[in-house]
């Protein structure tokens, strides 16, 4: 009987992993596609609040706020924003385990350092997203922002 289609343990085990690996990869980028979008309207949504108070935000400055306070109140309503996306995400992650168990390997379906790490990482972005416009908002010339009021 001739012997044919012969291949090594390493082409079988990689043929074998393949469809895995292409649905680990599909959902990091989709993942990742998800963080980009998070962060875009993070940063949208606080430069629409900022262009909307720019007018509270010059009178702050013209009354004496320093320009850090300024910058801490635009960065406490994106944390707030983001804090309010975490909670929400954190109980849906944990809900949602149940379903995504046979995708991961090597972690619980609950793993806590793996929740801390996911919550940690988007609350980062969150604070990077925020630093556009809160910067912008230090940037408003209270005379000019009077004057259009």
């Amino acid at each position: 009987m001739p012997v044919d289609n012969i291949r090594t343990l390493m082409e079988i085990r990689l043929d074998s992993l393949a469809p895995r690996r292409l649905t680990a990869s599909l959902l990091a980028l989709f993942a990742l596609l998800a963080v980009l979008i998070a962060a875009a309207g993070i940063g949208g949504v606080l430069a629409f609040s900022v262009s909307q108070r720019t007018r509270e935000i010059g009178v702050r400055l013209a009354l004496g706020a320093q320009r850090t306070e300024v910058l801490g109140l635009v960065l406490r309503q994106g944390g707030t924003m983001v804090a309010l996306g975490l909670a929400i995400g954190a109980i849906g992650a944990l809900w949602l385990t149940r379903f995504m168990q046979g995708l991961v390997f090597g972690i619980g379906p609950r793993d806590p350092l793996t929740l801390a790490v996911a919550c940690l990482t988007l609350a980062a972005v969150g604070v990077v997203a925020s630093l556009g416009p809160a910067r912008r908002a230090t940037a408003v010339d209270p005379v000019i922002a009077l004057r259009n009021g």
